[in-house]
């Protein structure tokens, strides 16, 4: 990717645009099933179970990511998975409900060819579908596309990533079960959706525009959002005093009141200056400049400092890479009359000295942050 901030935006894909999203296409992309780049040391099922309810996550998104100077990474993908349970994401901070894993490839490997994927279509219909197996013969899981290490007991050949999704494929392959002939309705045909996978959609990149003078305006130091907000406390105070909520201002003293008006004034400014960064392009929902720029934050809360990202297995600091912005919640259908999915911002921090262990697959740190209870 360039220097300087760029913007990812969710596509719709159609019926016929489903091969740009597979592996030999180094896609950036949302939902559906991993479109893996390497092949070796891919992370297992025990890897991908959530940290709180140990149940398997479901595959988020991908981001194309290689460092042109780096040969050792001129193919690199960022691979970020998310728990189903909403109940997982009460909990602010790293861990839990997400994971996000790095890997790369050299330009001479042994699964792409070294000249770049034809613009066109592949030939033949089952080029652009999912696939049951990689090309050196591990086995995916029929339903998230993980590594698949439990097979049917039945058939030997469908592979899953762990008893849960044996269950949920079991309605769709019972019917098919012990069928060997290849074909659309063989044991190796797999459904493009089902419930536990996210919409799938392309992530298109684009820089960012550089805010222009005539577009700023608020000033980040101007104080006078500060003074609005003061007086709106003031009045409630003011309002409160002839009844019970009085009475429990009169108990507070002055220094608690000045204390609690400045984090209300402070935690405003934050959040509008996140609003104000992204009114331009409201429709983002990844922002990407490792080791620039870093994260624009939706809240004072829960701001991560340096002791709080843990160095990479190799000793190296990590670094901001990217961020996934909270308009993604708009694409994944997870809005329900309950306890729904939701963050902030995820903040994907990785190792500064871009380390590399035979090409697996490298866990990263994901910083989730939640909106201010006064910011929404």
């Amino acid at each position: 990717m360039a220097d300087g901030v760029e913007l990812g935006f969710a596509a719709a894909v159609g019926p016929d645009g489903g091969w740009r999203l597979r592996s030999a296409y180094f896609p950036s992309k949302v939902g559906g099933r991993p479109a893996w780049l390497g092949e070796a040391g891919l992370p297992g099922p025990a890897a991908l179970r959530c940290g709180l309810c140990e149940q398997p996550r479901a595959f988020l998104l991908q981001l194309y990511a290689p460092l042109p100077d780096r040969p050792d990474a001129f193919h690199r993908t960022l691979f970020v998975f998310a728990c189903r349970g909403a109940s997982c994401y009460r909990r602010p901070g790293p861990g839990g409900a997400l994971c996000v894993f790095r890997n790369q490839l050299p330009r001479r490997n042994d699964t792409y060819s070294e000249e770049p994927p034809p613009e066109g279509p592949p030939p033949g219909p089952a080029a652009a579908g999912p696939t049951a197996r990689l090309r050196g013969g591990a086995a995916l899981c029929r339903v998230c596309g993980c590594l698949g290490p439990r097979a049917c007991g039945r058939c030997r050949r469908a592979a899953y990533c762990g008893p849960e999704h044996q269950a949920l494929d079991w309605r769709q392959h019972r019917r098919f079960c012990g069928q060997h002939a290849a074909g659309e309705h063989s044991v190796d045909a797999i459904p493009e959706h089902n419930e536990f996978l996210f919409p799938e959609y392309e992530i298109l990149i684009a820089p960012e525009e550089p805010e222009s003078p005539a577009d700023s305006s608020i000033d980040p130091d101007d104080e006078q959002g500060a003074v609005d907000t003061s007086e709106d406390l003031e009045e409630q105070k003011e309002l409160g005093a002839t009844g019970s909520a009085g009475e429990a201002f009169q108990a507070l003293d002055e220094e608690t009141l000045e204390a609690m008006a400045k984090h209300e004034t402070e935690e405003d400014k934050i959040f509008q200056m996140f609003q104000e960064q992204i009114a331009a392009e409201p429709e983002q929902i990844i922002r990407y400049c490792r080791g620039g720029e870093g994260p624009i934050w939706v809240s004072g809360d829960n701001i991560p400092e340096e002791k709080d990202i843990p160095n990479c297995l190799c000793g190296a600091k990590r670094i901001f890479e990217f961020q996934i912005m909270p308009q993604l919640l708009n694409h994944l259908q997870v809005d329900s009359l309950g306890e729904s999915i939701d963050w902030g911002t995820l903040v994907v921090y990785t190792c500064a000295d871009n380390c590399g262990e035979g090409n697996k697959y490298l866990e990263e740190v994901i910083w989730k942050q939640d909106f201010s209870a006064g910011s929404i």
